[in-house]
C-alpha cells in the first residue's frame, strides 16, 4: 500500500511539473499586446481609451457614441492620412466591409414581406445556371444563405482571390464555383461572404435595379442618411479615411472593390433604427429577428470596424480603425478596445 501511495504521489509531482512546463511554453506564445490591452487600467473617458488605442499600432481611430437622451458624441485619435499627417476626421468616409450584411439582410426582409421574393425558395430558383456550379443549389434556400447555413464556400477563403487583388474586372463569384460544399444545407453554420454576394444579386434581379438603389429607397432616404455609398466611385477620395496594413506602406483606400462606404454617424443612425424598430414595421421586424443578427463587425485590408447596440445602456457604439494585420491581432485589439469603451459607458451609468 505504501509503495502504491509513493507511486501516486510521484505521479502527481510529474503531472504538476508537466503542467508548469506547459504553462511556461504557452505563455511564451501569448501575444502580450493583447494581454496588455486587457489588463491596463480602464481610463475614465472614452477619449482617453481612443487615444490609448494608438499604442497598439493603429494609425487612426474613430468612435461614435449615441446614448439615448444625449447628443451623439464623436471621438478620434491618430491620422486620417498618415503620410500627409492629416488628423483623424470624425466625419470621414470608411469602408464598412461586412457591416453591409445588415443592410442586405434588411433588404431581403423587406422584399420577403412584400412577397417579392421567398425565403424558402432555393438558389436554383433564382439562378438556375448555378446548378452544377454550386453544390446543392437546388436545396439551399435564401433563408439558409442569410443565416450562413448554406454550406457554400467562402470566396474570400480561396487563395486565388488574394493572389489576384484587387480583382479588377473579375467576377469574384468564380472563386466559389465548382468546389465541394463545406457541409450539407442547414446542417451547420459557416460564415461565407459568397452568401451575401448572391443575396445582393438576388436583390438586383428581383428589383431590376442596383442593390444600392434599393438601399437608398428603403433605408437611406427614409432615415435621412446622406453619407452612405455603394462604392468608392461615388465619393471624393479625399473624404475617405486611409487604410493601412501592418508591414506595408500602401494606402488601401484606392482599391475600388465595390465595398459600401459610410460615416460612423450614418452607420450609427442606421443601427439604432434597426434595433429600435423604427426601420422595420412589426411584420418585417418579426421576419428579420428570425433570420439575422442586429450587430455586426467588418474587416477588409486596411479597414476594420464594429457596430453594436447595447440595450442595457441604450447606446449605439460605432468604432472604425484603419489598420489591419495578417495575424489577426489588430482584430482582437479592436474587440478589446471596443469592449472597454462599453465598460466606460456602463461605469458612467453605475452599471
Amino acid at each position: 500500500m505504501k509503495k502504491a501511495k509513493r507511486k501516486t504521489t510521484k505521479g502527481k509531482q510529474i503531472l504538476r511539473i508537466a503542467l508548469f512546463v506547459g504553462t511556461i511554453i504557452s505563455l511564451w506564445f501569448v501575444p502580450w499586446i493583447l494581454v496588455k490591452a486587457w489588463i491596463v487600467p480602464l481610463p475614465d473617458t472614452v477619449q482617453e481609451q481612443v487615444e490609448q488605442s494608438l499604442s497598439y499600432g493603429f494609425d487612426g481611430v474613430i468612435v461614435y457614441v449615441d446614448e439615448a437622451g444625449k447628443p451623439p458624441a464623436f471621438y478620434t485619435a491618430g491620422y486620417h492620412n498618415r503620410e500627409l499627417k492629416i488628423p483623424a476626421n470624425p466625419n470621414a468616409l470608411f469602408k464598412i466591409a461586412s457591416i453591409s450584411k445588415l443592410y442586405v439582410a434588411v433588404a431581403i426582409t423587406k422584399l420577403a414581406n412584400d412577397n417579392r421574393l421567398s425565403l424558402d425558395k432555393t438558389l436554383a430558383d433564382y439562378f438556375p445556371e448555378l446548378v452544377g456550379r454550386i453544390e446543392n443549389a437546388d436545396k439551399i434556400t435564401l433563408r439558409m444563405m442569410v443565416q450562413h447555413r448554406s454550406g457554400i464556400p467562402n470566396f474570400t477563403d480561396n487563395p486565388d482571390f488574394w493572389k489576384n487583388q484587387p480583382n479588377t474586372n473579375i467576377d469574384v463569384l468564380q472563386y466559389a464555383l465548382d468546389l465541394p460544399a463545406d457541409f450539407e444545407p442547414n446542417k451547420d453554420y459557416g460564415y461565407s461572404n459568397t452568401n451575401y454576394l448572391l443575396l445582393s444579386r438576388i436583390i438586383e434581379k428581383v428589383t431590376g435595379d442596383s442593390r444600392q438603389q434599393y438601399f437608398k429607397e428603403e433605408i437611406l432616404i427614409p432615415l435621412g442618411l446622406k453619407n452612405t455609398f455603394g462604392s468608392l466611385s461615388e465619393v471624393n477620395l479625399d473624404d475617405v479615411m486611409s487604410g493601412y496594413y501592418v508591414g506595408t506602406e500602401k494606402d488601401f483606400k484606392n482599391e475600388n472593390n465595390g465595398m459600401m462606404i459610410a460615416t460612423a454617424e450614418d452607420v450609427g443612425i442606421f443601427l439604432r433604427a434597426l434595433n429600435d424598430g423604427s426601420l422595420l414595421n412589426k411584420d418585417e421586424m418579426e421576419i428579420y429577428a428570425s433570420i439575422y443578427e442586429f450587430n455586426h463587425g467588418g474587416l477588409a485590408p486596411g479597414y476594420q470596424c464594429m457596430a453594436e447596440y447595447h440595450k442595457d445602456i441604450d447606446a449605439v457604439v460605432i468604432q472604425f480603425m484603419n489598420t489591419t494585420d495578417f495575424e489577426g491581432y489588430q482584430w482582437n485589439l479592436l474587440e478589446i478596445t471596443h469592449s472597454r469603451v462599453i465598460k466606460i459607458l456602463r461605469k458612467a451609468k453605475n452599471l
